[in-house]
This record gives structure tokens, C-alpha cells and sequence, in this order.
């Protein structure tokens, strides 16, 4: 089992991060604690230019060829790539909002694709895009922003059909780009993180009495530390805050 070992991150890691989704609630953190570091980050999202849409495939192009661009212009590479992006409620663009299915009955089309769309297919342009991006020698990482509920093995509540099922198939998506990614570079790591309950507007009104509900800012730490502990073994794994495996 891949296990993490503590690094240091007083030395920013050489090259540019790319994170997606950097004006969310904990994406915006990740920004924020990268900088903190060091690092350079470049931050893509809905308005940004050119804005990241996963509606529009052609925006997810767009965006990696500003990023290859920019990696070509100042001889650099791209060491991180953090896609912490994600649909949970809301509107799904045909005028119609949507919270968590507590029932079949309460199963609609619309929303399914919606949630599809936001966290397994878009998520899955990215890897075409910007995976041929990462180096092919030495570490480089690709984070994916998943959630525990997308686990299949440790669901025992049920509900939530479509953000379970399209984080189910995100997790299956990384597995196999990393996969495709290990023939490329053999120190590369591209893995599914699960977040914990973090106090933004997608989680912010599920939030329940006793969970562990934590800051962005505490989040992005803890995530970063994971990042920077797994070794190229755990490449193709899903983890959590702490470095512990979850269950697919």
C-alpha cells in the first residue's frame, strides 16, 4: 500500500502549477498557499482569459494552449497540474436548479448530465489536453479533486445518485490516465484526492452537525502536504486529507 512520506516545502517545486478552478473556494486557497511558497500558479476558470468552460470543449483546448504557450516562452515545465474543480447543487444552465437526489424519484436527466459533464467528462478533456503538457522525465503531478462519496465501497447511506456517480467516474478516469501517464514518465503522479468537508457554497449547506468542517486555507495545507508525501507508486490511487487510501 503507497504510503506518504513528509517532505519539505520551504523550496517551491521548479516549474508552473496550473490550477483549475482557482477562483472557487478552495481552489482559490490552493492559490493562495502556492504562492505562499514560492510558487508560480497560474490560475484558470470561468473568468478568466480565455475562461475555462466544460460545456464548451473548445475552452478546455484553449486554455492548454495558452498554458503550452506559456511553458514554451519561458523554457519551463509544468510540475503541477491541480484540477480542483466540481458540481454538487445548483443550476445546471437550462434554468432549472438542483440539490442532491435523496431518492430515484427524484432522478432527472438533465441534472445527471449536468453533473457528468462538470465532473467526469470535463475533468476528462483536461487529462487530453494538459496531461501531454507534464514533462516526460523527472516528478510532475496531476491532482484531481474527487470526494469521498464517489467511493463505491464505502457508501452505506445511499442518495446523491448523480454527484456519486459522475466522482465515481472521475476516480476511474484518473486510474486510467495514470496508467497512460506511468509509460510516459515513470516518476509521474496523477492521483484522485478527496478534499473533507470544507467550509465553501458546494458543501456549505450539507454540512451537518459533528462532521469535521474545515477552512479552505487548512484544506489546501493539508492537500499540498499529501501531494508533495506520495511517491510515484501511488500514482493512479485516491486519498484522502491525510494521505489515507479510500476505498474505490
Amino acid at each position: 500500500m503507497p504510503t506518504t512520506h513528509p517532505t519539505s516545502t520551504d523550496a517551491p517545486a521548479p516549474g508552473l502549477t496550473v490550477v483549475l478552478g482557482g477562483s472557487g473556494g478552495l481552489g482559490a486557497a490552493l492559490v493562495v498557499r502556492l504562492r505562499g511558497q514560492g510558487v508560480e500558479v497560474l490560475d484558470i476558470g470561468r473568468r478568466t482569459r480565455p475562461a475555462l468552460d466544460y460545456l464548451d470543449a473548445g475552452s478546455i483546448e484553449a486554455c492548454a494552449q495558452q498554458v503550452a504557450d506559456r511553458l514554451a516562452q519561458n523554457g519551463q515545465p509544468l510540475a503541477r497540474l491541480i484540477v480542483a474543480t466540481g458540481f454538487l447543487h445548483g443550476d445546471t444552465g437550462s434554468g432549472q436548479r438542483t440539490e442532491p437526489e435523496r431518492s430515484w424519484q427524484h432522478l432527472n436527466a438533465d441534472a445527471l448530465a449536468h453533473s457528468f459533464a462538470v465532473n467526469a467528462i470535463g475533468p476528462a478533456l483536461v487529462m487530453k489536453h494538459f496531461l501531454p503538457l507534464l514533462p516526460r522525465q523527472g516528478r510532475c503531478v496531476a491532482a484531481f479533486l474527487s470526494a469521498r462519496v464517489g467511493s463505491i465501497g464505502d457508501n452505506a447511506l445511499g442518495g446523491w445518485y448523480a454527484y456519486r456517480a459522475s466522482k465515481a467516474a472521475l476516480n476511474q478516469l484518473v486510474h486510467t490516465a495514470a496508467i497512460e501517464l506511468a509509460r510516459r514518465n515513470r516518476e509521474a503522479l496523477c492521483v484522485a484526492l478527496h478534499p473533507g468537508t470544507v467550509d465553501t457554497a458546494l458543501s456549505r449547506p450539507f454540512a451537518k452537525t459533528g462532521l469535521q468542517v474545515r477552512p479552505p486555507e487548512v484544506a489546501a495545507r493539508e492537500l499540498l502536504a499529501v501531494l508533495d508525501g506520495l511517491d510515484p507508486a501511488a500514482s493512479g490511487g485516491f486519498f484522502d486529507h491525510l494521505g489515507q487510501p479510500v476505498p474505490w
